[in-house]
C-alpha cells in the first residue's frame, strides 16, 4: 500500500477558497476531514495500479496525485476553473481537465478506472453521472465510489444537513443506484473510527465530529486540546471493512462495469 501523505508543507487554502464544499490539505482545523478522505484513497489505490484513471471531481488534487503514484495515467476532472488551474500547477503527474460531470469529456471505453470519492452526494443527476462512468469505462473496468453514509451523516432526515449535498445515500440505496446503472457491486465497505479516534470521541463529549461542527456553527475559536487532537489525526486512525456497514461514517464501493 502507498504510504500516507506527509503533513503538507504548503497551505492549499491560500490558493483555493475554503468554501465547505471540499477539503484541502494543510489546515489544522480541516485535518480530520482531510485524513478521513485520504484513508479512502489509500484503501482503494491498489485498484489503480498500472491503470488509466479518471478522477471525476478531483477537487484540490491531493487524491489524484496519490493515485498518480501507482497509475499509468491520471486525468483529474473538475468543473471549477480555479481548481483545475491549481491542480495543473501543483500536481504535474495529473492531467488536469475542466469538464462537467454530467457529460464526461472522454471517449467511450477510454479508461480502466473511474474514481469518484466524496462527490456523488453533490450531484443532482446521480443516475446520469453513473451512466457516463459506465460509458467511459472499458469492459471489466472499475468504478470506485465513496460517499457519506446518510444513516449516520444526516440521521433521521430526508434533507442532507450539509447544504452542498443534494442527495445522500445509505448502503442499500447506493447499491441499488449502481446496479440500476449497469454495474456489479464487488465490495460495499464502511469507514469507521479506529481505537485512537474512539478515544478522542470519549475525550470530546462523545463525538469528536460533533465537537468540531459545534464550534464551526457557533463561529467560536478552537480550544487548544481539540486543535492538538485534530492536528494529530492520521489516515491510519480510520478502519475500513465490510462489517456493520450501516453504522459506518462513509460508504466505499467497488463496482465492475458489466
Amino acid at each position: 500500500m502507498t504510504a500516507p501523505m506527509s503533513p503538507p508543507t504548503r497551505n492549499a487554502a491560500a490558493e483555493l477558497p475554503l468554501t465547505g464544499e471540499r477539503t484541502v490539505p494543510g489546515i489544522p482545523e480541516e485535518n480530520y476531514w482531510f485524513r478521513r478522505h485520504e484513508a479512502a484513497y489509500l484503501a482503494l489505490i491498489g485498484h489503480c495500479r498500472g491503470a488509466s484513471v479518471v478522477e471525476a471531481g478531483c477537487g484540490e488534487g491531493y487524491g489524484a496525485d496519490l493515485v498518480a503514484g501507482v497509475a499509468r495515467v491520471v486525468v483529474g476532472l473538475d468543473y471549477d476553473p480555479l481548481t483545475v488551474a491549481h491542480v495543473a500547477a501543483h500536481y504535474p503527474g495529473v492531467t488536469a481537465v475542466r469538464g462537467n460531470l454530467a457529460t464526461l469529456p472522454l471517449a467511450d471505453a477510454a479508461v480502466d478506472v473511474a474514481v469518484n470519492l466524496q462527490v456523488i452526494e453533490h450531484l443532482w443527476d446521480q443516475p446520469g453521472f453513473l451512466a457516463e462512468c459506465l460509458r467511459v469505462l472499458r469492459p471489466g473496468g472499475l468504478l470506485l465510489v465513496s460517499t457519506p453514509n446518510r444513516i449516520t451523516f444526516s440521521p433521521g432526515r430526508d434533507t442532507p444537513l450539509n447544504p452542498f449535498h443534494t442527495r445522500e445515500l445509505a448502503a442499500g440505496e447506493l447499491t441499488e443506484l449502481l446496479v440500476a446503472a449497469g454495474f456489479t457491486v464487488r465490495e460495499m465497505l464502511g469507514l469507521h473510527h479506529g481505537p485512537a479516534l474512539r478515544a478522542l470521541d470519549a475525550a470530546h463529549g462523545g463525538s469528536v465530529i460533533d465537537a468540531q461542527v459545534a464550534l464551526a456553527v457557533a463561529g467560536r475559536a478552537w480550544p487548544a486540546d481539540l486543535r492538538r487532537d485534530i492536528a494529530g489525526v492520521r489516515a491510519g486512525d480510520f478502519e475500513i471493512h465490510g462489517d456493520r456497514v450501516d453504522e459506518s461514517l462513509d460508504l466505499i464501493a467497488v463496482a465492475d462495469r458489466r
